[in-house]
């Protein structure tokens, strides 16, 4: 039976992993008997949501027997006026992973050609190979976006390249300069992906590019999302801009109704709370630095990140790490999947959190180190 349905199923498909993301908390608790478990694999916000958007979810809660608003005006008119952009110029998704998908939908036949970096978000090489594009991946220098290798790779069938910034799982950034360069004598009918999805982490780097500026160029989508600084993540709503002709071609590949009423009313409240928003940027940038010390107190080599995570090269196989680690109800995310076999990648969390994960980390190496 299992072979007639791969023969029934697209080509393309059976030429997928399928994204594996970090295990839930309920999971790990369920199968390892353990009551309290601290995650800090998926780069989610561990200050919880904002009150503002508890307290709209609640509101919203008593109309869930109605469809949302598809086109999510509201929603749409305050992000305008936020980013100084048109409401045509907006469009919302069930995540900002869902306007990836969207862009290979409305813009890549099979048999074209999309550009990314190695390694970089999963989504970008699944997505493309499911909507029949041949992906091709430009190796990292250093650990940072080679663009100008990225831009030579640029053939006839290029339809896309794919720009995370800050990239995930690395956690580099491309600079303003960079950007700038990339942009110069590039053909119009290429598109230019920009994830922003930690932007609110990395906005105040002094050279970090104003993506904004690029929406002069009719081919640039960009795409933020309220899962990470906003603390949403559960409720899967995020964001591109772009000009009203690329949103227009973006819409006409989009479900109805795909964003629901709940996350439509969380990003609305969300966005009027200051307070929460400059908290947990500020909680980013005081556990990047006590785990940076941390770090190096230990001898570990890192990557300085523009985002919420730390990767850490640990120069030993992870994976024995990341089950030690997990039996001690710590969850961390190892970069194996990335081909990264030594390293893992740790997302910052509260103050008592990141202190229990330097502690488990340090008593496990001590472990093995005893043990050779």
């Amino acid at each position: 039976m299992k072979e007639i349905i791969k023969k029934m199923a697209r080509e393309q498909i059976l030429k997928v992993n399928p994204y594996q993301p970090g295990k839930p908390i309920e999971e790990v608790k369920r199968e390892l008997g353990l009551s309290q478990v601290i995650k800090l694999a998926s780069n989610e916000n561990s200050l919880g949501p904002s009150p503002k958007a508890v307290a709209a979810v609640k509101t919203a809660a008593e109309q869930i027997n109605r469809y949302p608003d598809g086109g999510c005006f509201y929603l749409k008119q305050k992000l305008s006026k936020k980013l100084g952009v048109n409401p045509s110029n907006l469009i919302l998704g069930n995540g900002s992973d869902e306007v990836i998908i969207f862009c290979l939908r409305a813009f890549i036949d099979p048999g074209d050609e999309i550009v990314i970096a190695r390694p970089t978000f999963l989504v970008y090489n699944i997505s493309g190979v499911v909507s029949g594009a041949e992906v091709v991946q430009i190796p990292m220098k250093d650990f940072r976006y080679d663009l100008k290798a990225m831009k030579e790779a640029i053939g006839p069938k290029t339809k896309a390249v794919f720009i995370a910034n800050p990239d995930n799982p690395v956690g580099c950034y491309v600079t303003r300069s960079e950007l700038d360069d990339f942009f110069d004598k590039l053909k119009d009918d290429v598109i230019v992906f920009i994830d922003e999805a930690y932007f609110e982490f990395a906005q105040d780097l002094d050279d970090y590019p104003h993506s904004l500026s690029y929406l002069n160029k009719k081919n640039v989508i960009i795409t933020r999302t309220f899962s990470k600084a906003y603390g949403l993540s559960g409720l899967r709503i995020g964001y591109g801009i772009a000009t009203e002709a690329m949103i227009d071609c973006l819409n006409r590949v989009r479900e109805p109704f795909n964003v629901n009423s709940l996350a439509q009313a969380a990003a609305l409240a969300a966005l009027d709370d200051h307070e929460y928003l400059n908290k947990s940027i500020q909680m980013v940038a005081e556990g990047k630095d006590y785990l940076y010390a941390e770090f190096k107190r230990l001898g570990l080599k890192y990557l300085k990140s523009a985002a919420n995570f730390i990767v850490v090269d640990l120069e030993t196989e992870t994976r024995p790490v990341f089950e030690q680690m997990l039996a001690q109800g710590l969850i961390i995310r190892d970069m194996g999947v990335w081909g990264l076999k030594t390293f893992i990648r740790v997302t910052i969390g509260k103050p008592e959190e990141n202190k229990k994960f330097i502690e488990i980390l340090e008593k496990i190496r001590n472990q093995m180190q005893g043990d050779k």
